[in-house]
């Protein structure tokens, strides 16, 4: 699906393993080298979302903080190069929201840059108290696109006004799709009761393999009504892969063509049954080909992804 918008840093040391085969995605794929040549040209993974069989690559783009550069026209084409990085590894969601400053307009640029609006899954937001249409309408401005491919109410903020707004939306085919976010555990209980209730395609959340709390109720009850999920602060803003940084990969990552610590860790998100997409955020054109590249290859089962749990919990 298109998208075509509405009407209306951090560091981390690549730890290379030497030799190991990756597996293209898909049953009898050929095996390929864990090089980062071979890697880069394996073909991701994708997903369903269950309520319209839309399918996207299983490893998306985050804009917190890591597109919120303001007009420096340095720092957007800087911002620009990890977008293309990103598309040329076959990447298509890119999220953000009002939230994150000058985001928006910087996947704006981006986009008007390479001239992807076509190519782009577009996922935004709306956060306030107050006119959900206008917010959404100067959002779509900034993103330079018609239409939006799904839509989240941030945190759940004003969500009783916002959620009936974005369903009419997308009745009149002006939307994909409707979700709603939270992040760090926040506000589980009544996120979990708005799952549960309300009408809606996709949810965003926190999950890693130090932020598990999802796996008790809210990655099950997902599963059971058929929302996407997609996967935020998969690295903690990076201090998840901070803290990892000259730790050598254990045996286990060569199992699964993890060539580096963040690969890992996507590895161990995108293994969970429920989990349609992760998102993480990066400056760096490198990272972006390494994250989408960890949608390749074999993906932990349940009991290396409780080794992979423990040993990053032990170190």
């Amino acid at each position: 699906m298109a998208a075509t918008g509405i009407p209306v840093p951090f560091t981390r040391r690549r730890l290379l393993i030497g030799g190991a085969a990756l597996a293209m995605a898909g049953a009898g794929a050929p095996e390929v080298a864990a090089t980062a040549a071979s890697v880069s040209s394996a073909v991701p993974l994708t997903r369903i979302i269950p309520s319209s069989g839309v399918a996207v690559p299983a490893v998306g783009l985050g804009s917190w903080i890591t597109f919120n550069v303001g007009g420096d026209e340095q720092l957007l084409r800087d911002c620009a190069a990890v977008m293309k990085a990103f598309f040329e590894a076959g990447g298509r969601m890119i999220d953000s929201s009002p939230m994150y400053g000058s985001s928006q307009a910087t996947i704006g640029f981006g986009l008007a840059r390479l001239k992807r609006q076509d190519a782009v899954f577009a996922a935004d937001k709306v956060w306030t108290q107050g006119d959900g249409a206008m917010q959404l309408d100067q959002s779509a401005r900034h993103w330079g696109l018609g239409r939006f491919d799904l839509l989240q109410v941030h945190n759940l903020v004003d969500w009783q006004r916002h959620l009936p707004m974005l369903r009419e939306m997308k009745q009149a085919g002006q939307l994909g799709h409707v979700g709603i976010t939270t992040s760090q555990g926040r506000r589980h209980d009544e996120f979990e009761r708005v799952m549960a209730t309300q009408a809606l395609d996709c949810v965003q959340l926190t999950y890693n393999p130090v932020d598990r709390e999802a796996e008790a109720r809210l990655l099950p009850l997902a599963a059971e009504r058929g929302l996407a999920v997609i996967v935020n602060r998969p690295f903690r803003r990076g201090a998840l892969t901070r803290r990892l940084e000259g730790e050598p990969l254990p045996g286990w990552a060569a199992e699964i063509g993890a060539a580096t610590w963040a690969q890992a860790i996507l590895k161990f998100i995108l293994s969970h049954p429920a989990v349609t997409v992760a998102i993480p955020a990066t400056t760096r054109p490198a990272h972006a080909r390494e994250n989408v590249a960890a949608a390749t290859g074999p993906l932990p089962d349940r009991a290396l992804r409780e080794r992979i749990a423990a040993h990053i919990r032990d170190l």
